[in-house]
């Protein structure tokens, strides 16, 4: 019987569908300051695979040889790392998994008790968020992650520096990640001070065309049986891609954002009722990152229009006297703010 070699991650090109959750983590890639996405739907919508898939996309981060916490230069470094070396080379972009039931310990880091034992000294042992910094960290289930997990998170995420003080140690370090969380609604929602710190948000279903359900199966087949040529195939198309980000990352400071693009956002989430100032620096941002990946200089409705769902439909208030999806919502204030017709032109 013959033996497959399957190698290398599932590649994000040949994912089939899943526009909206592939064009959200282009985004956070493009400018990390977006927040993260959150990915929710169906078991078995491709939402593991297109984070595992996003890692080998990633451009390379340019780093300290050895850095616990990806510094990209030897000055940057922590006092307590202990670097030998200051070559900075060039590594993948980290995307780190955070497992349900994890410890904080796990996650914040802490006493390295072997170096305690053997040596008497007090040295601090990085946990996830270290290596995660200047990375992606994702969470598979994140609507059953425990509470005390999630307030630790939540302290990251706002200050970009993980603190840890205990048992004799007070270390500091930067902690700067787009977190990235994926769940089956059906299994709990998320809180709401947690779902607030993802910049998007989309929603993935199982594909109802027979013809796209077909695609998939002849690509995870050739993905796992013929493996070389498929590979080959489709690596150059995330090359392209890669490419295309890189340029878009470039670009993004040269943009022009026109007053009325602000009055814009902030006339869609009044229209929307959306809490805080939180959605209208996200939409900005999110359609900035669209306007560089679309190669065009000037931020405007077209941009806003194509990432208003995924930037505002989690910051919505519940409306019981309407029964439309947040999606739909959104689209339908899209519609009234700027007009089918007049977004498409501009």
């Amino acid at each position: 019987m013959t033996q497959h070699i399957v190698s290398g991650a599932f590649p994000f090109s040949a994912i089939v569908g899943q526009d909206e959750m592939k064009q959200a983590m282009i985004l956070t890639a493009i400018d990390p300051g977006i927040g993260g996405v959150l990915v929710f739907g169906d078991r078995g919508t491709g939402k593991s695979t297109a984070v595992r898939a996003l890692a080998a996309l990633l451009p390379p981060i340019q780093a300290v040889e050895g850095c616990p916490v990806n510094s990209a230069s030897p000055e940057q470094c922590p006092d307590w790392a202990e670097i030998g070396s200051k070559n900075v080379i060039s590594r993948p972009t980290p995307v780190i998994d955070l497992p349900l039931g994890v410890t904080e310990d796990r996650v914040v880091g802490a006493l390295d008790i072997e170096r305690a034992l053997t040596r008497g000294e007090k040295a601090f042992e990085p946990g996830l968020l270290a290596r995660a910094n200047r990375g992606y960290l994702y969470i598979d289930e994140v609507n059953l992650l425990e509470d005390h997990i999630v307030d630790l998170l939540l302290d990251v995420a706002q200050s970009g520096e993980n603190v840890v003080e205990r048992e004799g140690l007070s270390i500091r370090h930067p902690a700067r990640f787009v977190l990235v969380g994926s769940g089956n609604p059906e299994e709990g929602e998320l809180r709401p001070q947690l779902l607030d710190r993802f910049g998007l948000s989309v929603e993935v279903t199982s594909p109802k065309n027979i013809d796209a359900r077909v695609e998939v199966i002849k690509r995870r087949d050739a993905y796992e049986n013929d493996n070389g040529p498929f590979m080959q195939h489709w690596r150059l198309q995330d090359s392209a891609l890669r490419q295309r980000i890189v340029a878009a990352k470039q670009a993004l400071p040269l943009l022009k954002t026109p007053d009325s693009t602000l009055r814009d956002c902030a006339e869609l989430c009044v229209a929307l009722g959306a809490d805080g100032l939180r959605g209208e620096l996200t939409l900005l941002r999110a359609a900035r990152a669209q306007a560089a990946f679309d190669g065009d200089a000037v931020v405007s409705r077209v941009h806003l229009s194509a990432v208003a769902p995924m930037a505002l439909r989690h910051r919505l208030r519940r409306d019981p006297l309407d029964e439309a999806g947040s999606a739909t919502r959104v689209a339908r204030a899209v519609d009234d703010l700027f007009g089918p017709q007049r977004a498409a032109a501009e």
